[in-house]
């Protein structure tokens, strides 16, 4: 079903307000949609709020459709800043990456060289150069390769999704934040007919966009479909700093580290994760994380831990974004994805024009929900 059928009004509920329902709900509401959007907490203040937050591509190479469609993620950001406007929440400057281990270097280059054929934007420095030229705050060796993608960005999430869904909201959407989401009616024929709130509200729908991040299984079980989720943990701390000493976001060694504005940053670790289920409070792992920022930036031994959160990511079980209609359920659609930050304004723009019009892209093709079929 898309909209525009004349059997019925076209309204539809978009389910989970992060990066990408926001997105979406944008996207549908400049196409003239009736867009009701729902969020069991406020827009923007769940996964989105707590992710690193990175406009990439580098990190997306096991797959070539998989790197094309965050390449055209990329782009969808720049785009996205030229007609919203890019104050608060967008911040390109580029990402730097460098490594303190010798195998791991040897893939780091070795993936550098792969993106460069692949046109992907890649520049090679060292240490001193960096630290010369770019971030002066940093301890690195002189002689350490370090790789910069002068292309990314990182994005504040939560002002991103603010700044959408007031735009969607001044073009008429209906927002209900604070609203659970209990049943999803379906019809005769199997397609979707209601929405049941928490609030004992029932609305009429004609289409409904499952894009609740970590709880799109549950959404999806209300429509007996069966959306298989890996279970993958990860722990963002934010520090408060007189004065953030970096200018853009970087992995270094063991850590992964970007500005949050004026005054705070953002820390995380793949290593640090791992910890998460041996048992370990979230206090310890922000204390591990600091302890690792400020062997990369000493600046940072004068900060402050802020606030700590454990997240899951919303990752579909074999780690590729699921977008699109179910055919099985009418009106039904998905999107889910890891990799949010980045996706989130194409795979909008993508999917809203799919609601709309029926047209599939071709971007999207690798990545349909009817590979999860039963």
């Amino acid at each position: 079903m898309r909209i525009g059928s004349k059997k019925r009004s076209g309204r539809v509920a978009v389910i989970g307000v992060g990066v990408l329902g926001a997105c979406v709900g944008w996207n549908l509401s400049r196409h003239g949609a009736d867009v009701v959007l729902i969020d069991a907490q406020r827009p923007g203040e769940g996964v989105t709020d707590w992710s690193f937050s990175w406009v990439n591509a580098s990190n997306k190479t096991v797959r070539r459709s998989y790197f094309d469609l965050n390449v055209a993620g990329m782009a969808a950001h720049r785009e996205l800043a030229g007609t919203i406007g890019p104050d608060s929440w967008w911040y390109p400057g580029g990402h730097l990456r460098w490594t303190d281990d010798p195998a791991a270097e040897a893939n780091l280059l070795e993936r550098a060289e792969l993106l460069a054929g692949w046109g992907y934007r890649v520049e090679m420095s060292t240490g001193a150069e960096v630290r010369g030229r770019l971030e002066p705050a940093l301890a690195m060796p002189d002689e350490v390769p370090v790789v910069l993608y002068p292309d990314e960005a990182w994005v504040h999430g939560r002002r991103l999704v603010d700044r959408l869904v007031g735009r969607a909201v001044a073009s008429g959407a209906e927002l209900r934040p604070g609203t659970a989401v209990r049943d999803i009616g379906t019809g005769g024929d199997g397609s979707v007919r209601t929405v049941a709130l928490s609030d004992g509200s029932r609305l009429d729908v004609d289409i409904v966009v499952n894009a609740a991040g970590p709880d799109a299984s549950h959404v999806a079980g209300l429509v007996a479909r069966d959306l298989p989720m890996r279970r993958e943990p990860g722990v963002i701390t934010r520090i408060d700093c007189a004065e953030v000493p970096v200018h853009r976001a970087m992995h270094a060694p063991h850590i992964e580290i970007r500005p949050d504005g004026d005054a705070s940053m953002v820390l995380h670790s793949r290593e640090i994760d791992a910890l998460i289920d041996t048992g370990a409070e979230p206090a310890e792992l922000a204390r591990l994380l600091h302890a690792s920022a400020r062997s990369v930036v000493p600046a940072l031994d004068s900060a402050r831990i802020a606030r700590t959160r454990v997240a899951n990511r919303p990752i579909p079980a074999d780690g590729f974004p699921s977008v699109g209609a179910v055919p099985s359920v009418p009106g039904y659609y998905e999107a889910v994805s890891h990799s949010g930050i980045t996706l989130g304004p194409v795979i909008g723009r993508l999917l809203a024009a799919e609601i709309v019009s029926g047209r599939r892209d071709e971007l999207l093709a690798d990545f349909r929900p009817e590979r999860f079929a039963p």
